[in-house]
């Protein structure tokens, strides 16, 4: 097994007072060459928007692109005709294909927070699809919940992509396996609170690590603790 260790205190940071950007790969002003994405996960962005605030229309391609929303109401609007708000537990995804625009602002009263997550697509230029899903905290107590899957079905978010997303809330100390391919997958986990160790080594908040060349993961997982598990090919 081999892994590497994304720690919180080592992200680019865009701070422009609306706008607080968490940049675990390089993204925007944020250049890094030892940090350009792990496997075909090329952006991880931990955002936080204030009320009223947010991103205008602008385009994406043939990407990706997933988020989940951690706190707070955010809308969504693009020009394949979806416009809809989403509320924490919430989680879209847009295969940008062969192009889309979309907007996104913080409509409530409180700050946003959510993930925004970049993989690359299996088949270009496929035509632009929306879809999301809503994943309640209170729906997911202990356990690991897939949100998103290259398997079709109306359970989770399906993805252009040999990748899977899971969602993890647990409010007891628990301990977990987790089985992948080890010929063409690797894993990034993700703390969101609390505190993980993985196959040994202590992941706190905030904090990330990359996993490949195995076929299994061991997750302690510390009592009061979230975090979210990205699964994807290591390259084409």
């Amino acid at each position: 097994m081999k892994s590497i260790v994304f720690n919180a205190s080592e992200r680019g940071l865009k701070d422009i007072g609306w706008l607080q950007s968490h940049f675990t790969f390089s993204f925007s002003s944020y250049t890094n060459p030892l940090r350009n994405g792990f496997g075909l996960l090329k952006v991880f962005n931990d955002d936080f928007v204030e009320p009223s605030k947010g991103f205008g229309l602008h385009p994406h391609l043939n990407m990706e692109i997933v988020s989940v929303l951690l706190s707070g109401t955010m809308n969504h609007k693009d020009t394949i005709g979806y416009s809809e708000v989403l509320h924490a537990g919430a989680v879209q995804i847009m295969s940008a294909g062969s192009g889309l625009r979309h907007e996104e602002y913080n409509v409530g009263n409180d700050e946003v927070n959510f993930l925004q997550i970049w993989i690359e697509p299996k088949l270009q230029n496929i035509n632009p699809r929306y879809q999301r899903r809503s994943f309640p905290k209170e729906t997911r107590v202990n356990q690991l919940k897939t949100i998103v899957s290259n398997e079709e079905g109306t359970e989770h978010c399906w993805i252009n992509q040999n990748a899977k997303i899971g969602l993890g809330y647990f409010t007891e100390k628990t301990e977990l396996t987790y089985k992948l391919n080890p010929l063409n997958k690797c894993v990034f986990v993700f703390v969101i609170e609390g505190k993980l160790n993985i196959s040994g080594t202590d992941i706190d908040k905030r904090d990330a690590i990359g996993v490949w060349e195995t076929d299994k993961i061991a997750l302690h997982i510390e009592k009061d603790s979230s975090f979210i598990v990205i699964e994807v090919p290591i390259n084409h």
